[in-house]
């Protein structure tokens, strides 16, 4: 899919953290567009700012300076509550560790981002069937988490994360938990999303695994030192 209207725009993006009394600048004047249908790697040694960004683009943080634009809205002085309300509608998230609610069954973890939306029970429920047959686990709607594979964990994840169509899945090392096996699956996921036209931008170490994506970012010291596409 070519690239379309840009979905993220970072413009000259600071983050400074205070350690004591050391002022530490994990992101140093980035700037990036990300459009609708990209699928991009972040890359970088530990430390370099990844995982900075990726909340930053998650609303899950703000930038000390710099604009963040999301779908073309300016988000970079919303409040808590708006950024949450972004969240919840705009943005669908795929850690590492699942971060799936051990209490909640596959079917109920799926419609966890819906219980913020004005969605009915039945259209609730019905969405999340859905994803839980295109992630391949219809078959698992009332297991809990612990009665599955970490493979299929991640699988429950990337449901939750589609289940408000956002307009874009960040990833943090999807595959880090999982044997090669089940990480091959989970990517296999990733590349049929793409394909489908999902906005992706995805955060790993592994040049095996961004070489999949479109377009890989490199960062280091805070500061982006390569954009190239594959």
């Amino acid at each position: 899919m070519n690239a379309q209207r840009p979905i993220v725009e970072l413009e000259d993006v600071r983050k400074t953290y205070a350690m004591g009394s050391v002022l530490v600048e994990a992101l140093r004047g980035v700037s990036l567009v990300f459009s609708e249908g990209e699928y991009v790697s972040i890359m970088g040694q530990s430390g370099c700012g990844k995982s900075t960004l990726l909340n930053l683009l998650g609303c899950l943080d703000r930038a000390t300076s710099g604009r963040y634009l999301l779908g073309g809205e300016d988000v970079s002085e919303l409040d808590d509550d708006a950024l949450s309300d972004i969240r919840g509608a705009r943005i669908g998230f795929v850690f590492q560790s699942y971060n799936l609610i051990a209490q909640l069954s596959v079917l109920e973890n799926i419609m966890v981002p819906l219980y913020y939306q004005s969605k009915s029970e039945h259209e609730s429920i019905a969405a999340a069937t859905l994803l839980a047959e295109r992630v391949g686990l219809d078959t698992r709607l009332n297991h809990r988490p612990n009665e599955l594979s970490g493979g299929q964990q991640q699988r429950v994840a990337i449901a939750r994360a589609l289940v408000n169509d956002p307009l874009v899945i960040l990833a943090d090392e999807p595959t880090g938990n999982l044997d090669s096996t089940s990480g091959q699956e989970i990517l296999d996921l990733f590349d049929e999303l793409h394909r489908q036209g999902k906005t992706v931008i995805m955060v790993t170490h592994d040049d095996a695994i961004s070489s999949r994506t479109q377009r890989i970012v490199r960062l280091r010291d805070g500061q982006v030192v390569s954009d190239v596409r594959n």
